[in-house]
C-alpha cells in the first residue's frame, strides 16, 4: 500500500510568503533611510562665479575701441558699431561706466580719441571729430580724486580740431588746452572765421579759464601739436 506525501497545508504557505514580502521591504527601508556620509573636509562644489553686467551701446553690447592705463586704472573707451553711442568704464570690469554726452552731437570715434594723463589728479579727456574735413572737435572730461571718478559734464568745442591735456600751471593736475580761431563768436564756422590766425586758450579742470596764448597762423604752430606743451609764461588775457 503506498503512502501519499503530505501537503502543506495552504495557510503555512500564505503566511511565509507575506513574511518574505515584510523582510524584504525592511531591508529597503533601511537601506534608504541610513544616513549618508558627509562630504569629505575641505571639498566642495565650485561655486559659479559672478557674471559681469552687458554693457549696452544704443541698441546692442559695446565694443571696446581704445584703452588706457592711469594712476594704476584700467579706463576703456566702448562704442557701439557706428559711434554714434560711447561709454568710458574705469577700472576692472564691471567698474565704473559713464555715458558719453559728446557721443550726442555726431562726434566721429577712432582709437585716437582717448588720451589720459597721471597726477595728483588723473584725468582722461575723450575727443572726437565733428564735420566733414574734421576741422572742429568735441572734447569730454573725466577727472579721478580719492580713487572716485566724476564727469564734469561740460563739452569742449574747438573749431579748429586740437583739443589736448598738459599741465599748463605746473601744479600736478592737467590743464585742457582747446585751441580756437580768434573770431568773433557770431562768425564761428564762416569761412572768415576758418581763415582767422587760432590761439590757445587753457582751462583747469573745473572749467575755469586760465588765459589764453597769443595768435599763430594754424594750430601746427603751436609748440608739441597735436599734444600741444605749454607753460604759464605762455599766457596772456583772452581777447
Amino acid at each position: 500500500m503506498r503512502t501519499s506525501a503530505a501537503r502543506t497545508p495552504r495557510s503555512a504557505l500564505l503566511t511565509a510568503v507575506l513574511a518574505a514580502v515584510v523582510t524584504i521591504g525592511a531591508i529597503g527601508a533601511v537601506f534608504l533611510l541610513r544616513p549618508r556620509p558627509e562630504p569629505s573636509a575641505g571639498v566642495s562644489e565650485p561655486a559659479a562665479g559672478p557674471v559681469a553686467p552687458v554693457v549696452t551701446c544704443g541698441d546692442g553690447p559695446c565694443r571696446p575701441l581704445a584703452e588706457s592705463m592711469v594712476d594704476g586704472t584700467p579706463v576703456v573707451l566702448l562704442t557701439d558699431p557706428t559711434g554714434g553711442s560711447a561709454r568710458l568704464r574705469v577700472g576692472p570690469e564691471p567698474g565704473t561706466v559713464f555715458e558719453l554726452a559728446i557721443a550726442q552731437l555726431g562726434v566721429r570715434l577712432d582709437r585716437n580719441s582717448l588720451r589720459c594723463v597721471d597726477g595728483a589728479a588723473p584725468t582722461c579727456l575723450v575727443r572726437g571729430d565733428v564735420g566733414d574735413d574734421g576741422t572742429a572737435a568735441y572734447g569730454e572730461l573725466l577727472v579721478g580724486s580719492g580713487g572716485v571718478w566724476r564727469d564734469p559734464l561740460k563739452p569742449y568745442y574747438s573749431d579748429a580740431g586740437t583739443l589736448s591735456l598738459y599741465d599748463v600751471t605746473a601744479d600736478g593736475r592737467p590743464d585742457v588746452i582747446v585751441v580756437r580761431h580768434d573770431c568773433a563768436d557770431a562768425a564761428s564756422g564762416s569761412p572768415q572765421c576758418e581763415a582767422a590766425p587760432v590761439l590757445a586758450e587753457v582751462y583747469d579742470l573745473t572749467g575755469k579759464p586760465v588765459g589764453c596764448t597769443r595768435r599763430f597762423t594754424a594750430p601746427s604752430d603751436l609748440r608739441g601739436w597735436p599734444d600741444i606743451r605749454l607753460t604759464r609764461a605762455d599766457l596772456r588775457a583772452c581777447p
